[in-house]
């Protein structure tokens, strides 16, 4: 545990999650909102600045009258002093935010565990459940070997000691290791083994990656070079079963070929919507009016010191109680501000990696089954 603002146990990456933890609401599994004190450390480029201006200026979810509180009350501190708001950071020192952390929650399936050996364990990732520790999650993830993206679902290997894994490793950047996806697309999708060859640029910005391929004027594409084989299983002519083969790894490399080629996956608003909202024009930054007029205490300096022994911290229902924190930008809600509640499953799912010696599968998930043929032809 952290020490940080008094009255207040402040947790850091090291306290591992719990099963009090959770809240199951409307089929999803949400984090017990929870006191958490965010470490970083000053780069050249913010040098200079005041720690107001920076926080401002780098971190835009909430508002500047919101720093200006947490300095004056010890949630920002550098090098574990408090200090005031127009302090001048330096490069290399530690800064600590300390924030009431609320995580999105994620569909409330089960982790099943599918094998159970002497050096690996596999289990299947429900859709939405990031693997590890990344921006907002922190407890509603798993750790693996290898990665699937947060809404994919399926297969995921984990080596349980360090010879294992490295051995993994090795496979995987020699590319001995065979992905194999299944993938409900739009239409009925040619029959044969289909290769898609097109490069993959991401937008780490908008969250989405674009289909490159050399359109003979001589520029070349600015992406990674990609491939992709795909194979179709059945279909029930509005909708495909596509077997996918990434023989590359890229960011969304699977959905934006299938893009390319003209079959979507059926349910992928980012690569099917033409009335995609990009991920920076997303409305996740909080209103100043509502946020200084809700979550702020007075501007007397003596509030800050009952932050932590707030009264009114009952939810609606008692077994899902939490603490409402009076600086909080997301309290009195259970999941965070510009969550997506209508987030669904992705149609894409990890079914089987093969390696030079071994092979894991995975169940094929219910989306899968069109009809009686095509249950047969996934169980055989």
């Amino acid at each position: 545990m952290a020490a940080g603002p008094a009255g207040i146990v402040w947790q850091t990456p090291a306290n591992p999650p719990e099963r009090q933890d959770y809240i199951f609401r409307d089929g999803r599994r949400y984090v017990r909102p929870y006191y958490f004190e965010f470490i970083s450390h000053v780069k050249n480029r913010w040098a200079g600045k005041t720690i107001v201006d920076l926080f401002t200026d780098e971190f835009k979810g909430r508002p500047r009258e919101y720093y200006v509180h947490a300095v004056k009350c010890g949630r920002l501190q550098v090098d574990d002093q408090m200090v005031h708001a127009d302090y001048v950071v330096q490069s290399s020192q530690k800064i600590s935010h300390f924030l009431h952390r609320h995580e999105p929650p994620v569909l409330g399936g089960d982790i099943t565990i599918l094998q159970n050996e002497a050096d690996v364990v596999t289990v299947c990732k429900p859709a939405s459940v990031p693997v590890h520790p990344c921006g907002q999650y922190r407890k509603n993830t798993v750790v693996a070997v290898h990665r699937l993206d947060r809404l994919v679902s399926g297969l995921l290997i984990f080596a349980k000691n360090a010879d294992k894994a490295e051995s993994f490793r090795q496979q995987i950047e020699a590319s001995l290791l065979q992905k194999e996806y299944v993938a409900k697309v739009v239409g009925v999708f040619p029959d044969g083994e289909q290769t898609v060859n097109a490069n993959v640029h991401f937008n780490a910005r908008e969250g989405r990656s674009t289909a490159e391929v050399c359109d003979g004027d001589g520029k070349a594409p600015i992406g990674k070079q990609a491939c992709t084989k795909f194979q179709r299983i059945c279909t029930d002519g509005i909708h495909s079963i596509v077997l996918c083969k990434p023989v590359t790894g890229r960011t969304h490399q699977i959905r934006v070929h299938l893009k390319h080629i003209g079959y979507p996956i059926a349910n992928d608003e980012v690569y099917l919507s033409k009335n995609f909202s990009p991920r920076s024009s997303k409305g996740t930054r909080i209103n100043r009016a509502t946020t200084l007029a809700c979550s702020l205490p007075s501007s007397d300096p003596d509030s800050c010191a009952d932050l932590g022994n707030n009264d009114t911290n009952k939810d609606t229902e008692a077994d899902e109680e939490f603490s409402i924190d009076p600086m909080c930008t997301n309290c009195p809600n259970l999941a965070p501000v510009g969550y997506d509640a209508d987030e669904e499953a992705l149609w894409l799912h990890c079914v089987r990696y093969t390696g030079p010696d071994w092979s894991y599968e995975c169940p094929y998930p219910d989306w899968a089954f069109l009809d009686n043929v095509s249950r047969k032809k996934l169980k055989s």
